[in-house]
């Protein structure tokens, strides 16, 4: 068993083939909505509970803003109605060789924000727009 937890500086993002610098991904998680019954003829005045639904957060991603770079807006313009281009996401904790060590894979995920950097005239920060996923699944792996 390894001595020290594991940092969380070291992350890889992919989709479609590409791999997308981020500063920060979010929301890696999901949860079963339980589900509560009583049957009338229960000798137990109480509910048992019993697992439902699997309910999943959105992923939101936090990048540099370079110049010419509006890919996500344009994925975010092609939603009409109910139709969407939708990616499959894979993030990877790295070790320090650089190879996955869990990695969690998201699956048929599409935009649902977009949100620019603020600006401040007297600010020296660097541009960080935000991206925001809705997704069907996340599993986590072992490497």
């Amino acid at each position: 068993m390894e001595t020290y937890p594991l940092t969380k500086f070291h992350f890889r993002v992919e989709w479609g083939g590409s791999t997308v610098g981020f500063t920060e991904v979010t929301g890696l998680d999901f949860q079963v909505e339980p589900i509560e019954y009583r049957e009338g003829s229960s000798p137990n005045y109480h509910k048992i509970k019993m697992p439902g639904m699997h309910k999943y957060s959105n992923i939101t991603m936090k990048k540099g803003t370079y110049k010419g770079d509006i890919e996500f807006y344009e994925w975010m313009n092609t939603i009409s109605l109910n139709k969407v281009e939708r990616r499959d996401i894979t993030v990877s904790l790295l070790d320090e060789t650089h190879e996955p060590v869990i990695t969690w894979k998201i699956r048929s995920a599409f935009p649902v924000k977009v949100q620019a950097s603020d600006f401040k005239a007297d600010g020296n920060e660097v541009a960080i727009e935000t991206i925001e996923f809705a997704h069907e699944g996340l599993t986590a792996e072992k490497a």
